[in-house]
């Protein structure tokens, strides 16, 4: 629950030894810019604190916290939550947890794991230097504990390193059981030892109350459990993200292997070895006592092998899903259910948005882990109007913008430390500042984010437009992804490079981009942003080929594609009957699954303005798109139509679910006409 008032902490930022002392480092920068920022130092810290304190009967108690990177929260032994929300250090998110039935009248333990992450990557501000805990236990009002010096901190040596999967993602954990730290969370665990928590020096948070909810968790049994040689192998009947959690009692010294994956090889072995560049094979080193496997970092699997050395004993196996809050508030169309292959599209999609969501929106759930501007815009879109809820569309808007401290074109990955820029990215986020109006009517928020849809589209008339068009963008245009689906789009679109040539694509989400501006400027009851007739003239002089009656690809090219045209189509661009019959004969003869990710959205977009369901339900039920999914085994959509049509698919992918959209009894008429 979001309070009405800013908690000002009574507690301070503390840390350890090592980070105390040290300045913050500047990760940000243009992506075209030659930055090196080394991250061997400091790196893959574990860093724990504990701090008992009696309280006496009471009626209600938070815990107002906040941790960087991130943090497990645990009391007295029961883990409680964890957080916060990746976000920049000057909008840090801070939790309030109501810790009422983990507290009782006497002696109480408050212990939290924390990790800094500290490589340059998609999933937090991380190699930036900044470490620390704040947080202030209230209980009945009154603040009963407060960090500071009198907490107690030391490294949890239980976990080390067997490399990094992904990109600079995640660090494969080596978990040791005998640790002298295991068990720090327990009230009874002796932490004599540890040194007192440190000041943070430097300190330039400002902290703010998280806007969304946090996780839920729940545990899943394995739906098949299958002895083999020397290891067992498990099925828990879907891909989950989260954690293998398991009990077991072996010799001092005795190392288990973990190995989890998506799917299974030809053979029926595990394929730990994932299409999306990760290597999830891990170790656990027994105690010698019974031990349960405590994973920090969690992962996206279905399948879990674990080798055992002879003599060792595995029990209590269960899988922790982790997982954004999801009900399910809309249906599917009556005329799709009465199609099985629809309601199994349906299912699939609903599936994806329940357990992939995380506390953002990301990209894919191992590889990345990353908040995703464009086709996030998209997820995000499908989560609200499956939902209900807004929360994820509205931290997506507000993330978004918020980078504009970067570039005031703003960047594609947000709350984190790795730089990349994507053209039509930021114009995607100005449909959805509109889209989310529409679907929920609040004009005040709508008000708020007018003034950065205009600030935005003013920069980019500013840098890259030239009579009406934009060219020489120093961001990648990715048009279509991956390459292959690409149809030998005939402009270069190299990432790293500057894009000289103006081209379809791009200007038709631009033009889009500046209509949607006036749209919203209506609906405020305010002068329009800006005359469209001038850009409108520009981009079908440049682009539009009046004898074939479709667009070409680039200005300097004959060229056509689908690709360029479906962006024309889903926009309405174009009043021309003719163009939309040969739009509308070129999908059919390629079928949407011929393209991917962007243009499919705006494939089902342009048929959906255009009243063409029909269409709809014949681009869904091609046997290429998602029925290949489904074919293939799927129980989330993937990171392309099958498992091999990109060399590096993630098999958790969020973006396809964007299907229910189109599915869903939704007036899509009001969302984007």
């Amino acid at each position: 629950m979001i309070n009405n008032e800013k908690h000002d902490f009574c507690g301070k930022w503390i840390t350890n030894e090592e980070f105390a002392k040290l300045n913050p480092r500047n990760v940000f920068h243009k992506q075209l810019e030659p930055v090196s920022l080394p991250c061997d130092e400091h790196r893959n810290r574990h860093i724990l604190f504990r701090k008992k304190v009696s309280i006496g009967e009471f009626k209600e108690a938070k815990i107002y916290i906040s941790a960087d990177d991130y943090y497990k929260l645990y009391i007295n032994g029961e883990f409680v939550a964890q957080g916060p929300t990746p976000a920049y250090h000057f909008r840090y998110n801070y939790n309030v947890v109501d810790v009422s039935g983990y507290l009782k009248d006497g002696e109480n333990t408050i212990a939290v794991h924390t990790l800094y992450q500290g490589l340059i990557n998609r999933v937090w501000q991380s190699g930036d230097n900044r470490h620390g805990l704040i947080l202030d236990l209230v209980v009945d009002g009154k603040t009963v504990a407060k960090s500071d010096e009198t907490f107690k901190v030391s490294y949890h040596s239980a976990y080390t390193e067997m490399g990094v999967c992904g990109y600079e993602t995640q660090f494969l954990e080596r978990y040791d059981s005998s640790s002298p730290e295991v068990g720090f969370e327990k009230p009874c665990f002796d932490d004599s030892n540890w040194a007192n928590a440190r000041l943070k020096q430097v300190v330039d948070y400002n902290l703010k109350e998280q806007e969304s909810s946090m996780l839920v968790f729940e545990e899943i049994e394995p739906k098949i459990c299958e002895t083999r040689e020397n290891s067992i192998f498990y099925d828990f009947s879907g891909i989950f993200v989260g954690y293998f959690v398991a009990t077991a009692r072996g010799k001092k010294g005795d190392v288990i292997k973990i190995r989890c994956g998506q799917e299974l090889n030809d053979d029926g072995s595990l394929r730990y070895k994932l299409r999306a560049n990760c290597v999830y094979e891990e170790e656990w080193v027994l105690s010698g006592n019974e031990d349960t496997l405590d994973w920090f970092d969690y992962k996206s699997f279905r399948y879990v092998e674990v080798i055992l050395p002879e003599g060792v004993q595995i029990s209590k196996v269960k899988l922790t899903a982790k997982h954004y809050p999801f009900s399910l508030k809309t249906r599917l169309k009556a005329e799709f259910a009465k199609d099985e292959k629809l309601r199994k599209i349906w299912e699939l999609c609903v599936r994806t948005q329940r357990y992939g969501v995380q506390e953002v929106i990301q990209d894919c759930m191992e590889r990345e882990k990353g908040f995703y501007l464009g086709d996030g815009c998209y997820t995000a879109l499908t989560n609200m109007l499956l939902t209900g809820d807004d929360s994820m569309v509205k931290r997506l808007i507000d993330d978004a913008f918020a980078t504009d401290f970067i570039s005031d074109t703003l960047v594609t990955c947000m709350n984190c430390s790795f730089m990349q820029e994507i053209a039509e990215y930021p114009l995607m986020l100005v449909y959805l500042v509109l889209w989310h109006y529409r679907f929920t009517g609040d004009r005040e928020y709508l008000k708020i984010n007018y003034p950065k849809v205009k600030k935005l589209l003013d920069a980019y008339k500013r840098d890259y437009e030239t009579e009406g068009l934009l060219k020489n963008l120093d961001k990648w245009c990715v048009v279509e992804w991956p390459k292959n689906f690409q149809h030998d789009y005939d402009v270069d679109i190299t990432e790293g490079k500057i894009c000289e040539e103006a081209h379809v694509s791009l200007n038709a989400y631009y033009l889009y981009a500046v209509k949607t501006a006036n749209k919203i400027a209506e609906a405020l009851g305010e002068n329009c942003y800006r005359d469209e007739a001038p850009l409108v003239s520009a981009f079908m002089k440049a682009f539009y080929d009046e004898e074939k009656h479709l667009f070409k690809d680039g200005e300097n090219t004959k060229h056509k594609t689908i690709i360029g045209n479906s962006f024309v189509f889903a926009f309405d661009l174009c009043s021309d009957e003719k163009f939309k019959e040969n739009f509308l004969k070129e999908l059919k003869e390629k079928g949407i699954h011929s393209v991917s990710f962007f243009c499919a959205f705006c494939v089902l977009l342009g048929l959906a303005v255009n009243n063409r369901y029909d269409l709809i339900k014949r681009e869904l039920l091609d046997e290429g798109a998602w029925l290949r999914m489904l074919k293939e085994d799927a129980t989330t959509t993937f990171e392309g139509w099958g498992r091999d049509t990109k060399w590096n698919t993630s098999l958790f992918h969020l973006t396809m679910s964007y299907a229910a959209i189109f599915m869903a009894e939704t007036d899509l008429d009001k969302l984007f006409k």
